[in-house]
């Protein structure tokens, strides 16, 4: 079993003090991992749509280069969305950050609505879909997606071959989806007996219509689908723990895997035949 924690913010400016402490924090509470939410290393997505591209670049540089002083300070694995550019071009990425490393995923489906299009902003390519972000820490297997990206069967399933026992999932969620994403991710949890941890963006961003309100509710969700943690709709921090022995406990008492796997083999079997 392991410490990982949640840090719920909204976007950061400049200055490194405020992640500092947090991590600070964070390492004296002997966190292992850390797990920041969408759009806090940079600006919103409706933002960054009237931003300059430099701009952008600049500001992603410069936090990208404190999350990698920090974690080699504090001895952590930091999970963040981030937005790269190349030549012109603007990319949604979660990158992993070790003292000594740094692995980038390519978000692969992006929102596509009139109000919120980052499939038309982002230069992401569409092509066939790739297993998602998946590492060891501490013998436990850790996944990573796209907060979007959890809407999709497709994303568990490979998960789920690759025996993942707690997903990191950043988002941005917005407006009143609060009910909603707690019941998807209680579900998404319990179905696949895995602890899923959320960093969900606080803040305001304002239009000329609409305010959008980031609520938070950043949680774990045990491999049971229960909430055992949760923050309030405030910049905070959140550090739990995870045992890969809870995970193999669910998966045991429920046997979902186990029975999907017997008919998979009975079916190849009478295809056979």
């Amino acid at each position: 079993m392991i410490n990982i924690a949640a840090l719920q913010m909204p976007t950061q400016g400049m200055s490194p003090a405020t992640l500092e402490e947090y991590f600070k924090t964070a390492h004296r509470k002997e966190a292992q991992i850390v797990l920041l939410g969408e759009y806090v290393l940079n600006h919103f997505f409706k933002e960054l749509e009237t931003m300059p591209v430099n701009m952008i670049r600049d500001q992603s540089g410069h936090h990208l280069a404190i999350i990698k002083e920090l974690a080699k300070k504090y001895e952590m694995i930091v999970v963040t969305p981030l937005v790269q550019v190349k030549g012109k071009k603007c990319y949604k990425t979660i990158v992993k950050v070790t003292p000594k490393t740094t692995h980038t995923y390519y978000q692969q489906i992006l929102i596509e609505y009139g109000h919120w299009n980052e499939a038309k902003f982002f230069a992401n390519e569409v092509k066939p879909l790739e297993d998602p972000m998946v590492f060891t820490h501490g013998g436990i297997r850790f996944g990573v997606i796209g907060g979007y990206e959890v809407h999709f069967n497709w994303f568990f399933d490979r998960l789920s071959d690759r025996n993942v026992d707690v997903l990191l999932l950043p988002t941005a969620a917005t407006f009143e989806s609060h009910n909603r994403w707690r019941e998807i991710l209680k579900t998404r949890a319990f179905l696949g007996n895995i602890y899923i941890l959320r960093a969900n963006r606080v803040g305001e961003y304002l239009d000329k219509e609409v305010k959008w309100k980031f609520y938070g509710d950043s949680m774990l969700v045990s491999p049971i689908g229960e909430v055992e943690q949760v923050l309030e709709d405030k910049e905070s921090l959140m550090v739990v723990m995870v045992d890969r022995k809870a995970t193999r406990e669910a998966k045991r008492i429920w046997g979902f895997e186990r029975q999907l796997k017997r008919h998979m083999r009975s079916d190849a079997v009478e295809n056979k035949g």
